[in-house]
């Protein structure tokens, strides 16, 4: 019997170096795509995949992170008080059920994999889908639904996936395929950053996972891999062949926000579809492109 997936995973914890010196005294996560943090785009793709259950994996100076989802009681009745109904309505995704929201500390940076470690008590022997906030995926679908809807049919893993240039394959963890339908792919094997010489396809995974909780014993061992961090792919791999792997093609448009260009790209991309901003920003960018 497949168990329903119910809880969600977000690492957080990252310094986010390279939007320095924006995120000096603000997580990344708290970063805008037009006016809201990239945390609210991950938590709103989970929701709309059924996901109840929250756990952030936070590091030292991100404590707004847990602030954000809390409850503005002073905002919130200065703007009632004034009417600003709309403004109370943007508030609304922003808050969490009571009790379906923990947050667990990451001392040391030592990998994603040990991130996910330090959620053990959260996940217990439970299925749980992973989310990266840096990568926004635009859909019509939920990313995160697309997954739990595939995972409905297999069982075991599933990750999403997409075609990455052969030569950035360096960048990424790549699939090695067995059977594919040209839309869910059976996973053979998993390489964490190949050289493009070495990489057995060009098939990457995204910020996006659903597992069973039998990731977590290999991630308890926290064996160190490549950066000499204890890498969730490497655990992942261990469980080929125990459990049913799959990489699922998404449908959607996806936008590594931990990269400024991407960034940028999310920001036109979500804000030029917005009745209020849409036409504004088609003009504008005439004169900067022409």
């Amino acid at each position: 019997m497949i168990k329903p997936l119910k809880k969600a995973v977000l690492p957080v914890a990252g310094l986010g170096t390279r939007f320095l010196p924006a995120t000096k005294a603000m997580p990344k996560e708290m970063l805008p795509v037009v006016d809201k943090p990239l945390i609210q785009y991950a938590i709103d793709e989970a929701r709309a995949a059924g996901i109840e259950e929250f756990c952030l994996v936070t590091g030292r100076g991100k404590d707004s992170l847990i602030d954000y989802f809390d409850i503005a009681y002073e905002l919130q009745a200065t703007l009632k008080e004034r009417g600003k109904i709309s403004a109370l309505e943007a508030l609304a995704p922003s808050s969490m059920e009571p009790g379906s929201f923990v947050a667990v500390r990451q001392q040391e940076p030592l990998g994603l994999g040990h991130a996910i470690w330090c959620a053990r008590s959260f996940i217990g022997e439970d299925p749980f889908a992973i989310l990266l906030p840096d990568d926004i995926v635009k859909s019509e679908k939920s990313c995160v639904a697309q997954l739990v809807e595939a995972y409905n049919q297999t069982g075991g893993n599933v990750v999403a996936v997409t075609e990455v240039p052969r030569e950035q394959t360096n960048r990424y963890g790549i699939l090695d395929v067995g059977v594919d339908d040209g839309k869910l792919v059976e996973v053979k094997g998993l390489v964490e950053k190949p050289k493009p010489e070495d990489a057995p396809s060009n098939l990457s995974i995204i910020g996006r996972y659903v597992l069973t909780a039998d990731v977590m014993k290999h991630l308890s061992k926290l064996e160190r891999g490549a950066g000499n961090e204890v890498q969730l792919t490497d655990a992942m791999a261990k469980t080929i062949g125990h459990v049913p792997f799959h990489g699922l093609r998404y449908e959607g448009t996806r936008y590594d926000c931990g990269d400024k260009a991407g960034f940028l790209e999310a920001q036109i991309a979500f804000s030029i579809e917005r009745p209020d901003l849409g036409d504004a920003v088609k003009e504008f960018l005439k004169k900067y492109t022409a």
